[in-house]
């Protein structure tokens, strides 16, 4: 097992124990050992993944999910970088969570994307189809970001989609989140215009959504 294997699964193992110091060291020494965001994003993002997993499996609760995620995002919030940039001119961006309640990757994305100088609309998260359709239509979206932790979520990305369409709307879609990390065709399936694996590659694959083209990145 790597050290970036063994800290995910010390991390997952505080994490489902709602063991808030015991994530916090963890995460502390991974901070310091590295001071990379993408290392951060790593252990955080897929110790959730596993535990979004093992929900789906039944063999952890729905407590232990969200409280997961809260402790995930409170600890990301000490260690993001705040960047001064200068905002950059493009198309209206919102992000939000459909469905799900949890705002991790979300967070992370965000903190991303104003580093690199871009301003991006919070919608939230837990949002339904209707209020993310009604929120984009509002607001003269014409890139959308959005954030799922469980497939069911991930799966109504296909009915954002056909509303905005229906209302002849042309907001491109780009997804990320743990269903999407596992199944590399999903994305095509519910109608995104990208998918990004990691928060690290936002911007890039923004740029690749700018100049129309549909992209994946690993």
């Amino acid at each position: 097992m790597s050290n970036l294997e063994s800290l995910i699964a010390e991390f997952e193992s505080a994490l489902l124990k709602i063991n808030r110091v015991k994530a916090a060291e963890i995460f502390e020494k991974c901070y310091l050992q590295t001071d990379n965001i993408d290392i951060l994003e790593n252990v955080a993002i897929h110790s959730l993944e596993r535990i979004g997993d093992k929900w789906e499996k039944g063999s952890v609760s729905l407590s232990q999910v969200y409280m997961s995620s809260v402790i995930c995002e409170n600890l990301i919030e000490q260690y993001l970088p705040k960047f001064d940039a200068i905002p950059k001119e493009v198309p209206k961006m919102a992000i939000a969570v459909l469905q799900d309640y949890h705002a991790l990757g979300k967070r992370i994305v965000d903190a991303v994307l104003r580093a690199a100088g871009y301003k991006v609309l919070d919608f939230g998260q837990g949002l339904s189809v209707e209020k993310l359709v009604q929120e984009t239509i509002a607001n003269g979206i014409e890139i959308l970001l959005i954030s799922t932790l469980m497939l069911p979520s991930a799966l109504k990305v296909k009915k954002v989609k056909e509303k905005l369409i229906a209302e002849g709307v042309s907001t491109k879609i780009i997804v990320g989140g743990a269903p999407f990390r596992l199944d590399s065709n999903l994305w095509k399936t519910v109608g995104a215009d990208a998918d990004g694996k990691t928060a690290s590659n936002v911007v890039n694959t923004i740029e690749y959504v700018l100049k129309g083209e549909k992209h994946e990145f690993e």
